[in-house]
């Protein structure tokens, strides 16, 4: 009894003082992390919106579950919005993060920067996990192909691109190809509805 009493008082000083260590490098990396992936964010958001000199975290405005899905976006999601400005403080558009759940392997999470015009400067893939060879080359064909375009709603094909608002499939991944776009899709539909974004101009 007495050796149990001993090693039960043993291995409660042990855990005590091993929360007590993790506590305090919780405390020590906690701000040098919290650095870290502001950094991540803002480089991440540089890479949709290069001309803005600042983001700002603005509201994730909910949507209206019954018309974002007659909308047709059923299965994609608003995560994170950080308004572009310039030197002055001034809205050059947002950068809006998407996650789509139409992934053939997953979802997919990727961020949009869209101009007040409408015009989607570009995107950046967060996150992915499609077959390889196949839907991984979302990076390579797709991402490309949306920089610079100003469209309501896109949509993919398979015979070449003829028109403004038309995408080239990846061959081999149409189900990545139209995730990728319905959430493309369902970015710019949330900043027209939520965020007070120009109409595309016919």
């Amino acid at each position: 009894m007495k050796e149990m009493m001993k090693n039960t008082g043993i291995i409660l000083v042990i855990t005590i003082v091993a929360g007590l260590i993790l506590g305090l490098v919780y405390q020590i990396t906690k701000e040098p992390i919290a650095e870290q992936d502001a950094k991540k964010k803002q480089e991440a958001c540089r890479e949709v919106f290069p001309e803005a000199d600042d983001f700002e975290p603005a509201e994730v405005v909910p949507v209206d579950e019954a018309a974002w899905a007659e909308a047709g976006y059923a299965q994609e999601s608003v995560d994170e919005v950080m308004r572009a400005v310039d030197g002055d403080g001034n809205a050059l558009g947002y950068v809006i993060t998407v996650t789509t759940k139409e992934g053939y392997g997953g979802d997919i999470r990727f961020s949009i920067g869209v101009g007040m015009d409408g015009t989607l400067n570009g995107m950046s893939i967060l996150s992915i996990s499609e077959t390889a060879g196949l839907g991984m080359r979302a990076e390579e064909v797709l991402k490309p192909q949306f920089a610079g375009r100003q469209a309501e709603v896109f949509e993919y094909t398979k015979n070449g691109a003829a028109a403004d608002n038309q995408i080239d499939a990846i061959s081999g991944a149409t189900i990545t190809t139209n995730a990728v776009t319905n959430g493309v899709n369902a970015g710019l539909y949330y900043f027209r509805t939520k965020l007070g974004g120009g109409a595309v101009n016919e």
